[in-house]
């Protein structure tokens, strides 16, 4: 049976889904057309497009086997799904903010009765039940940062990632509902069994996975005299430590070091390297480390 991957059919997520995915080793051949489905580069696996907020749910009744979605798109679904991954990009936070002019500072001063407005209904009242304030909840589709100013709301739950467009509406953040990001997600029961999409499922993690931990990671290759050997190993910050090994020419006399390194180290790392005797130094991209 085809394995198919739902990720969201537009959105700031959409792009970001479709490179992992490409990263991956899944590249998808019909992705200018942006139909319901499209094929990818394994005859196997396949990819849905759906709404970002569907997608939980899509996983979770099986019509679908995975899935790349938001964190809090699950948990305001309530989605009975296995987390396989955090992708590492879409970092937002869901939170309450107030008008800037308003005695509402802090959660403190959020009384039941409290009138609220958000795209996040459930999340949003199930917080605010666990902090004994029980209120009203007035769900919206969108614009919900104007709520407090035309009396629909006292306040909002709304998500942010910088609280720049809160601020340019004049909120301020009181408290913090919920850390999100976005997650690789499989359905329990087809991650679960062992004769059906289990091996696919887990492959495509493995990979995924491999794509996140090569992120910001760089492969620097060397020739180094073996009298500067020891003064080079000295300042490489490798995962395992380098890899060294004997480079055939005449005199034999010459090693080749390479080893996995923090993009933020490189620039002055090369530096250094050289000054310790390395030459021919490469940096090279990596695409996955499994």
């Amino acid at each position: 049976m085809k394995l198919k991957i739902a990720i969201p059919s537009k959105g700031r997520i959409s792009d970001p889904a479709i490179a992992i995915l490409e990263k991956a080793g899944l590249g998808l051949k019909d992705v200018g057309n942006r139909k319901l489905f499209s094929n990818t580069h394994n005859k196997d696996i396949s990819v849905m497009f759906a709404r970002a907020a569907d997608i939980p749910e899509f996983v979770a009744d099986g019509i679908v086997d995975m899935g790349i979605t938001g964190l809090d798109l699950i948990y305001e679904n309530e989605s009975n799904v296995e987390i396989l991954e955090d992708l590492k990009f879409g970092q937002t936070s869901l939170v309450l903010a107030a008008p800037e002019d308003s005695d509402i500072n802090s959660l403190d001063d959020v009384k039941s009765g409290v009138i609220v407005a958000t795209e996040f209904p459930h999340l949003t009242d199930s917080y605010l039940k666990r902090n004994g304030i029980d209120a009203k909840i007035v769900e919206l589709t969108g614009s919900t940062e104007i709520a407090p100013f035309i009396g629909v709301a006292d306040i909002i739950a709304d998500l942010t990632s910088t609280g720049t467009t809160l601020k340019m509406n004049h909120l301020k953040i009181i408290d913090n509902i919920l850390d999100s990001s976005i997650k690789l997600i499989a359905n329990k029961e087809a991650f679960e069994k062992e004769d059906g999409n289990k091996f696919l499922i887990e492959t495509i993690a493995t990979s995924i996975k491999g794509v996140i931990e090569a992120e910001r990671k760089k492969l620097l290759m060397m020739n180094v005299s073996k009298k500067d050997l020891a003064n080079v190993q000295n300042l490489m910050p490798a995962m395992t430590g380098p890899t060294v090994s004997e480079v055939l020419s005449g005199k034999n006399d010459t090693v080749a070091i390479q080893a996995v390194v923090d993009e933020e180290e490189v620039f002055e790392l090369v530096n250094k390297l050289k000054n310790a005797g390395a030459k021919d130094i490469l940096v090279v991209p990596i695409e996955r480390i499994i």
